[in-house]
């Protein structure tokens, strides 16, 4: 792999200039890029191009080592070769992915082939790179794997805030949520759950307070992103007599 260390304007624009500097990350939030690579000299390199950009790095030489290695909470992403000894980048892939660990992750290796990049993609992949490769290509494919990564734990955090607001509701608050959601009016989900418009009314009024919600919009899109267990929780609940 040849490199230039020449400054990615590119990844700069889309990862490091969110927030004017890379200095202007709280310290949880920096960007982390984990390198995982059986070859100690293309792991420096690595090292070298990515700390080049101001993106600080941790590596290993081998999946295991990974898989037995406390990683700090951050943002970002994976870089792995496919073919290393022991377990390869794919059974990483999917040992991470398994273990609700999963973190976007680059494949970079001199030994693929077709099946295993679509094997790799399909198990959701964000690129699958030969070596040599350019590296603004790498860094393109890096700063994609982090702003996903950012992305995927700011859903996170979202869901987390709106699960515990969804624990505070009882079970008829959840289910005039649910009913309110599918698009019925307090009349129609009245007669549905057997109570007064006027107790629906109340119900809705304690879900949009309880879940610090403004609007039917607001509502309808927490209840699509609710996971499908916390939904059942809400089906199995049950009904009063009309």
């Amino acid at each position: 792999m040849s490199v230039s260390y020449h400054m990615s304007e590119s990844y700069k624009s889309r990862v490091l200039n969110r927030s004017q500097s890379a200095s202007n990350w709280a310290e949880g939030d920096r960007p982390l890029v984990i390198l995982v690579d059986d070859e100690a000299s293309l792991r420096e390199a690595l090292q070298e191009l990515l700390h080049s950009v101001g993106i600080e790095t941790i590596s290993f030489a081998s999946t295991g080592e990974l898989l037995e290695a406390e990683l700090p909470d951050r943002p970002g992403c994976l870089v792995a070769d496919v073919r290393m000894p022991g377990l390869s980048g794919l059974d990483l892939q999917y040992r991470l992915a398994e273990s609700g660990e999963a973190k976007p992750i680059i494949f970079l290796t001199a030994h693929g082939d077709i099946p295993m990049s679509v094997q790799a993609m399909k198990a959701g992949a964000v690129d699958f790179l030969t070596k040599p490769v350019r590296d603004q290509t790498l860094l393109d494919a890096i700063a994609a794997g982090i702003e996903l990564d950012i992305q995927r734990r700011a859903h996170s955090r979202i869901l987390k805030e709106y699960l515990s607001k969804f624990a505070l509701l009882t079970p008829r608050e959840r289910q005039v949520l649910r009913e309110v959601a599918g698009g019925r009016l307090n009349k129609q989900i009245a007669f549905y759950l057997g109570i007064s418009d006027i107790t629906v009314k109340l119900h809705r009024c304690n879900v949009m307070r309880k879940m610090q919600l403004t609007s039917v919009g607001e509502l309808v899109r927490v209840w699509e992103l609710l996971p499908a267990d916390a939904r059942k929780t809400v089906e199995a609940a049950p009904l009063q007599a009309h």
